[in-house]
């Protein structure tokens, strides 16, 4: 059985869970989430936790021995996120790489012939700060946010020679040397 599936899941102040059949309801004051319940599990709202229980032996079947540790899990990271939110910064590092919100879109400059247009899908807040080098992506949905996030980055992700590109804030780029540092040998 699921270590993670087991555990409660904690309800903190100021957050309210509704199980209404088919939904799971969470309110907070950052929003609203909703999951869909998954009918393998029995989801119980009680003394301020939420508690996954599996409707069959979960070392029988297979399928809801996968799924229960991970239901568990998707309910608590939205119980955090209508609580807390989630926050995800991504650096822009490199000579003329710059980044500005136009509505809900990101026009980025970043060494391409062109600029780089990237749409915020709903759900989803960014804000460029600090010289026009630094986007802050924020979201109750802990999954959307790394995912715009990541596409973000992927956009043009950190080289390893001279470290430029877009990184995340908390990111190390592990540098190498160049040709000539590496200890070339002539003939």
């Amino acid at each position: 059985m699921s270590r993670i599936g087991k555990q409660p899941v904690a309800i903190p102040s100021g957050v309210k869970v509704t199980n209404s059949g088919s939904l799971l309801k969470i309110e907070g004051p950052k929003g609203k989430a909703e999951h869909v319940i998954n009918n393998k599990f029995e989801y119980k709202v009680e003394n301020n936790e939420v508690v996954v229980v599996p409707r069959t032996n979960v070392e029988k079947d297979k399928a809801s021995k996968a799924q229960f540790g991970t239901e568990r899990a998707v309910i608590a990271n939205k119980v955090k996120g209508v609580a807390d939110g989630y926050v995800k910064v991504l650096l822009l590092k490199g000579v003329g790489y710059r980044a500005q919100m136009q509505g809900t879109k990101i026009t980025m400059a970043m060494g391409f012939s062109h600029p780089v247009v990237f749409d915020i899908p709903a759900g989803v807040k960014a804000e460029v700060t600090e010289n026009q080098t630094k986007i802050t992506v924020t979201g109750i949905d802990k999954q959307l946010v790394g995912e715009t996030a990541a596409k973000l980055r992927k956009v043009k992700p950190p080289e390893p020679y001279q470290g430029k590109g877009i990184m995340y804030e908390d990111e190390r780029v592990r540098r190498k040397a160049g040709k000539s540092a590496a200890g070339a040998k002539g003939k």
